[in-house]
């Protein structure tokens, strides 16, 4: 993770010195499973009090040895008594610390990230709730639809990200493994029972078949979860840039005092968080395509995972704290322009809706394709001008043709919101009811 976007809570987790920490939480677990049986009483203590992590020195090892998990182990055991350092690393194989330690990672990685989920939860409610009451346009393929409640068009967003928490806390819950199985996942001085006691020592259950490595499909869920969370972001980041739009000007970003658009242009109140947003959320779902290929290793194992894992897996998490964090604080400060959101829907909801249509439908007789086509075009003359007026006239006078003597009612604002926005609270109640965690 490159330093402008880097959140120390994640790459601390992800230092060569956490590492080798979790390297060592994860050996002295498996030689506290095999006390009293093969290895001394005492003895993973004894080494706990001694060991010492070393980064520098595991480098250095690693220079000769080209293999990190010997250096690790050396580095350990030159500074043990030889009666007590011969046990270290006992009846494992080098995957069965790579992949519990990594294990651990991730565990720490979601401890940091979840709880931030839930604040952008509360925020996206908050937000909500406030607006819910506001009418304004909604709009499909980019164009004026039907009004709706604004909160309303939040609480969406909110829904989705409810789900992606969800997932994300599931897997927390759930989908964590670790595995002491040994070379090729045959158990030859193991076994799944001293597996299962060193995987209640760690607080993590033991993988249920492993093939000397813990199958890359738990990674590659975890990291699609996280992909869809990038979609979500997303969404609503795209939302805001187009409401924040100089010809829309719905919504706008919070400005912080001092804050600069434009190098050049003074007027310029730039949408910057939703468009960093929209580049971070492109990055966390190029990860998915390498989760997903990692799934395919040659037999029992390989390492052409690893390599990427290196990589990708703290900057996946790392994304999304800092998206996560930057998001909130988007939606804390979203300024919500009300009259310029209200006024588009008091102008303009008399022909932009299908209110007409079904009015027609049940006051009249004539046929609805009849009508839909009748609408269509009052409300056409009434676009090019953009006057609910022109509508009502040109309506009314294709009706006459017709021999209809309808009056056509002219909704007030209070009438607005009682037809376009009567459902809206039963919306929210089955939404809270559906998603209590936000």
């Amino acid at each position: 993770m490159i330093s402008r976007y880097e959140r120390k809570e994640i790459s601390n987790i992800w230092t060569e010195k956490n590492k080798f920490q979790t390297y060592l939480e994860v050996e002295l677990a498996i030689l506290k499973s095999l006390e009293g049986t093969r290895v001394p009483k005492g003895t993973s203590d004894a080494i706990k009090e001694s060991a010492k992590i070393n980064v520098e020195r595991i480098l250095e090892i690693e220079k000769e040895t080209k293999h990190d998990i010997i250096a690790f182990c050396s580095s350990i055991t030159e500074n043990l008594e030889p009666e007590i350092g011969k046990f270290f690393h006992f009846g494992v194989t080098s995957s069965d610390i790579i992949d519990s330690s990594l294990t651990l990672q991730i565990k720490q990685s979601l401890e940091q990230i979840l709880p931030e989920f839930k604040k952008l939860l509360s925020s996206l409610l908050k937000r909500a709730e406030e607006s819910k009451e506001i009418p304004t346009i909604g709009r499909s393929h980019g164009m004026f639809a039907e009004p709706m409640s604004f909160g309303q068009k939040l609480l969406g967003h909110y829904s989705e990200f409810c789900r992606r928490y969800q997932e994300l806390n599931d897997y927390y819950q759930n989908d964590l493994r670790v595995q002491f199985s040994g070379a090729v996942g045959n158990y030859t001085i193991l076994t799944p029972e001293l597996e299962a006691i060193a995987a209640k020592e760690l607080g993590i259950l033991p993988e249920e078949h492993s093939t000397q490595v813990i199958p890359r499909d738990r990674i590659a869920k975890l990291i699609s979860i996280i992909s869809l969370t990038g979609s979500a972001i997303e969404r609503i980041a795209v939302e805001i840039r187009h409401l924040h739009r100089s010809d829309v000007g719905e919504v706008f970003e919070g400005f912080a005092k001092g804050q600069k658009g434009s190098s050049t242009m003074p007027h310029k109140k730039n949408p910057i968080s939703g468009e960093n947003l929209t580049g971070m959320a492109r990055m966390l779902r190029s990860h998915l395509s390498v989760a997903l290929d990692n799934i395919v290793l040659w037999h029992e194992r390989d390492i052409s995972h690893s390599s990427t894992e290196r990589m990708y897996l703290p900057d996946s998490f790392g994304i999304l704290l800092y998206s996560l964090k930057r998001l909130n604080s988007t939606v804390e400060n979203l300024v919500i322009n009300e009259e310029a959101i209200t006024n588009r829907v008091y102008e303009n909801c008399t022909y932009l809706s299908s209110y007409y249509l079904h009015h027609l439908i049940e006051n009249t007789n004539f046929k609805r394709d009849e009508l839909y086509t009748l609408v269509q075009q009052a409300s056409f003359q009434a676009s090019k001008t953009q006057s609910a007026e022109i509508f009502h006239k040109s309506l009314q006078s294709l009706l006459s043709e017709k021999g209809e003597k309808l009056e056509l009612p002219i909704p007030t604002r209070d009438e607005i919101k009682n037809i376009f926005l009567k459902s809206t609270n039963k919306v929210f109640e089955r939404v809270r009811k559906s998603y209590p965690q936000g």
